[in-house]
């Protein structure tokens, strides 16, 4: 692994019963924080998807009609599920340093949709697939919007709170639970504020454990796991994904995560109820970590997604 500090924790939750494995000297176990980069995404659009549903407002509905207050600047036409499976065709125009250099304050996130959706639309709507940060910049205001809270608070009482994800959070932790430090090859690096506009795609720390409790509520809601797995994309695009996550041959549910200092992976397999998830504090470590989870689910569905976690959204 290259750094004395340097390791991945990994949960495995099969029908709910828990096993943890923790991998080089890293010292951390399963409640140890770390920074989840895209693993975030999921837990947005599950909050989004029950925020939606406990309301009765549909996914197909056009993100417009749900952020009035930015029609003037609106040139993009897309609904809110085009967003979350992110084939709503948005020009890719707003990088994270845009995003970040907008600041840290209570208006940014809309501040960053309205950059967004001025850029319009490239291809049409649900014509293709393609992993944009943006889409998630999008997603976190119309969150925001039908609940009259702010993101983060959104995100709290729709789904950190309800499913008692105690541990998962914006805010860097602090003693007792320090974060683990991420480390880039040989160098240390320092813990830095995530850009408030980027959270819903990628701010949160989170541990092992609540990743598991996050994964097992989602399989044991079936409803609400159909509507999130259901594939949105169509048979020429780069990947099958739902909303939020990329579906492999046999049913599998995957992503990655990637910032500077951590790598990150979650696979499902809802089929045989089972479910892992691996944190690392290294930038190098996701080929290893990519491995490791498909191995594990192997004896279960026979494919071999090591490459596909690997390279997902690269």
């Amino acid at each position: 692994m290259g750094t004395a500090a340097a390791g991945v924790v990994i949960g495995i939750s099969r029908g709910g019963r828990r096993t943890i494995e923790v991998e080089g000297p890293i010292v951390a176990d399963e409640t140890s924080a770390f920074r989840i980069a895209s693993l975030t995404k999921p837990l947005t659009a599950v909050a989004t998807v029950r925020a939606f549903a406990e309301r009765g407002i549909a996914l197909t509905t056009p993100a417009i009609e749900l952020l009035p207050t930015l029609a003037a600047d609106w040139q993009a036409d897309t609904t809110v599920e085009q967003l979350l499976a992110q084939v709503s065709g948005l020009r890719e125009s707003v990088d994270g340093a845009t995003v970040a250099a907008l600041g840290q304050g209570p208006d940014v996130l809309q501040e960053a949709a309205q950059l967004v959706v001025r850029a319009g639309n490239d291809p049409a709507p649900g014509d293709s697939w393609s992993y944009y940060n943006g889409n998630y910049f999008l997603v976190g205001s119309l969150l925001a919007a039908v609940t009259g809270k702010g993101f983060e608070q959104a995100l709290d009482s729709c789904l950190l709170a309800p499913w008692g994800l105690n541990s998962t959070g914006f805010d860097t932790p602090t003693a007792p639970t320090e974060p683990i430090t991420g480390w880039d090859d040989q160098t240390a690096l320092p813990v830095e504020d995530y850009p408030r506009g980027r959270r819903p795609s990628g701010g949160l720390w989170s541990c092992v454990a609540d990743y598991l409790t996050f994964a097992e509520h989602l399989l044991a809601d079936q409803p609400l796991l159909d509507e999130i797995r259901r594939p949105r994309t169509r048979p020429g695009d780069p990947m099958t994904y739902g909303l939020a996550w990329a579906l492999g041959p046999s049913g599998q549910m995957y992503l990655n995560g990637r910032l500077a200092g951590y790598r990150t992976a979650v696979l499902l397999a809802p089929d045989h109820h089972y479910a892992s998830v691996a944190l690392g504090n290294q930038s190098q470590l996701l080929p290893q970590i990519a491995k490791r989870l498909s191995d594990l689910q192997h004896e279960l569905t026979g494919d071999d997604l090591s490459v596909e976690i690997d390279a997902f959204a690269e």
